[in-house]
């Protein structure tokens, strides 16, 4: 039986920003491990391979150098074979490289983790010579060539090496202007395509652009936001329908980022994933509230663009804690697909499933489900 060859690449400094609220890591990964950061991309792909391991004894795995994937993937036991050696401090031009060797690997599927940059070095190498599937890394995750979590990227793998039926696609691979990003501008773009396989329960679609457009909506849901807020800490998610409840405040918003209030008055900025940690450090004196919404298109709540809001800190303020805003517009958008949390921890990702009550105007409610179908075994 041919053994199934599969490209693996991993960009290392993916999504070192987010944590840190640098909402990106090109050209700032330096000042993101200053600020703290803590490398998560080996973390992104190694809950993949988790899901393929069984079928180790299957796989040759042909990748790149260290950090690059031949360490993690010859510690969790897989056949590999390291065709490029990457540098010290690696770059794009190493991902580039790095795929041109494995290129002439016939493989059957590359995998990579990494976020919207690091799709489009590879894009930029593959175009649609080969199929390519993504684990998300990034801080920005705009592109449809990946997983909806590194689990579903782990489970299309593995539908391939059962021999199921798996379409294959052209998906768009997309990129925003990070320095635009960081002044709270989305400037989106599209850089190409690349075949992926199609299971549309595990691979998400490219996110929706723009900003609600509705303001009567967003005015009826700030307001309903506005009037039930008590004396808890207040931690405002990133995104244009949260921003109108900052705007009907009067308060300063980042769009793109996280803030904190308190008595309907600015506590603090933009805050990072540490300082969030620091000023929830007392819960029981000083409970706080989570206000986010959804990505339109995806249905991610959490793990795309607000990674400031740490595993840890979520624990803290508890699943009864979570308020979630989005208009019945953007919800009828997903089709019934379910909410998804991707938090990098999974066990939480499964305590917070289950059926939240979404504010989607004044005292105007749904019930929505969070599910994670990916977490749903066949």
């Amino acid at each position: 039986m041919k053994r199934f060859r599969l490209g693996v690449i991993i960009n290392p400094l993916a999504g070192l920003g987010g944590s840190v609220g640098l909402k990106g890591s090109d050209g700032v990964a330096n000042d993101a491990i200053a600020k703290g950061a803590i490398p998560k991309a080996q973390q992104r792909m190694q809950q993949a391979l988790a899901v393929v391991l069984p079928f180790a004894d299957t796989i040759d795995i042909i990748t790149a150098s260290g950090d690059m994937g031949a360490d993690l993937c010859r510690q969790m036991g897989f056949q590999t074979n390291a065709v490029y050696t990457c540098s010290a401090t690696t770059s794009s031009l190493d991902t580039q490289q790095a795929v041109t060797y494995l290129l002439e690997q016939q493989l059957d599927l590359l995998l990579f983790a990494g976020g919207d940059g690091t799709a489009r070095d590879i894009s930029a190498v593959v175009e649609d010579k080969l199929p390519v599937l993504g684990v998300p890394a990034g801080v920005k995750i705009h592109s449809g060539v990946y997983g909806i979590t590194p689990h579903a990227s782990g489970l299309v793998v593995s539908m391939l090496l059962k021999g199921e039926l798996v379409s294959l696609m052209s998906a768009d691979v997309m990129d925003i202007d990070e320095v635009a990003f960081r002044q709270g501008t989305v400037r989106a773009k599209r850089f190409g395509e690349m075949m992926v396989p199609a299971e549309p329960r595990y691979i998400q679609a490219v996110k929706m652009g723009g900003k609600e457009v509705d303001e009567l909506v967003l005015a009826d849901i700030a307001a309903d936001i506005i009037e039930s807020m008590e004396d808890e800490l207040y931690i405002m998610g990133s995104g244009s329908t949260v921003a109108a409840v900052m705007e009907d405040l009067g308060i300063d918003n980042t769009l793109l980022g996280v803030d904190v209030i308190q008595h309907k008055a600015l506590i603090a900025s933009d805050v990072t994933a540490k300082q969030l940690l620091e000023l929830t450090n007392d819960t029981e004196s000083c409970p706080a509230k989570l206000v986010i919404t959804l990505i339109g298109g995806q249905g991610h709540i959490l793990g795309r663009g607000n990674q400031q809001l740490s595993p840890e800190l979520i624990k803290r303020i508890g699943k009864d804690n979570i308020l979630i805003l989005a208009t019945k517009t953007k919800l009828k958008a997903l089709e019934g697909r379910p909410l998804i949390v991707d938090s990098g921890d999974p066990e939480l990702d499964k305590a917070l499933t289950g059926y939240y009550k979404i504010v989607t105007g004044y005292n105007d409610y749904v019930m929505y489900q969070v599910a994670n179908p990916d977490l749903v075994e066949n």
